[in-house]
């Protein structure tokens, strides 16, 4: 298993020692220790590391609040502030950077790996939320100008045309999308689903189905039968009206 690579920058040489020593016992890898901010941004360009351990009262033309923001800006690598002592108006500013955590020196090894890892839990967790929120973005954009979507599903990207779709189940915090040969299981919701495809093809016709129009095969209430797959649905109370609404019957 690769380890997680951390940079420290620290501008007093024996605190900077002792930090990275910690850092291994612990089973981290730490590349460099710099003692400025020109140096790690330097740092941070050539070897993209996990994570950064920053002292917020460096001393030289920049501090370490000013190079967090360049990290964050270029990177989006997470920061951890290490700090002694910081009066209010550094803390506010530091906040701006959205620093991941504070550890306040001197502190204990454990309480270094604690921070750590909840750090990267977190960090690992919001860029699941951006990717997702990316994705939802990019699936709008594709309704409102294509007939397809590209959808999230074992680890790529798929794209579907909304005529191949047949229905939609629910599944928990998940939804998958039924095709004729496939099946793509995404983390999303019935909702979102309902907005996202063409009003025009699908309807709901229970908290946990939406369906294809053109593909409904047979209709006998309770239940709705899927063509080609036949696949048996069932229509749920609250959705049997909208259903034979959208329905042309004669």
């Amino acid at each position: 298993m690769t380890k997680t690579k951390i940079l420290v920058v620290e501008d007093e040489s024996i605190v900077a020692k002792d930090i990275k020593n910690s850092l291994e016992n612990i089973g981290y890898e730490v590349p460099a220790t710099v003692s400025s901010g020109d140096s790690a941004l330097d740092e941070v360009d050539e070897n993209k590391p996990d994570l950064v351990l920053m002292d917020i009262m460096l001393k030289g033309k920049m501090t370490g609040i000013e190079c967090a923001e360049i990290i964050k800006k270029r990177h989006n690598i997470p920061v951890i502030f290490l700090t002694a002592y910081a009066d209010d108006n550094t803390l506010e500013k530091a906040k701006i950077t959205e620093p991941y955590g504070y550890i306040i020196k001197p502190f204990k090894e454990k309480e270094l790996q604690t921070t750590i890892e909840m750090t990267l839990f977190k960090y690992k967790k919001d860029e699941e939320v951006k990717k997702e929120r990316d994705l939802y973005s990019s699936i709008v954009e594709n309704k409102e100008s294509k007939d397809s979507i590209f959808v999230r599903a074992d680890y790529r990207l798929n794209k579907i045309n909304f005529s191949d779709i047949y229905y939609i189940e629910a599944l928990k915090d998940y939804v998958v999308i039924n095709t004729l040969n496939n099946s793509y299981t995404t983390h999303t919701t019935m909702k979102e689903m309902v907005r996202i495809l063409p009003s025009k093809d699908f309807v709901r016709i229970h908290r946990s189905f939406i369906v294809n129009i053109n593909k409904i095969y047979s209709i006998k209430y309770p239940d709705l039968v899927i063509e080609d797959k036949m696949k048996v649905l069932p229509i749920g109370g609250l959705y049997r009206k909208e259903l034979y609404n959208r329905l042309n019957m004669i």
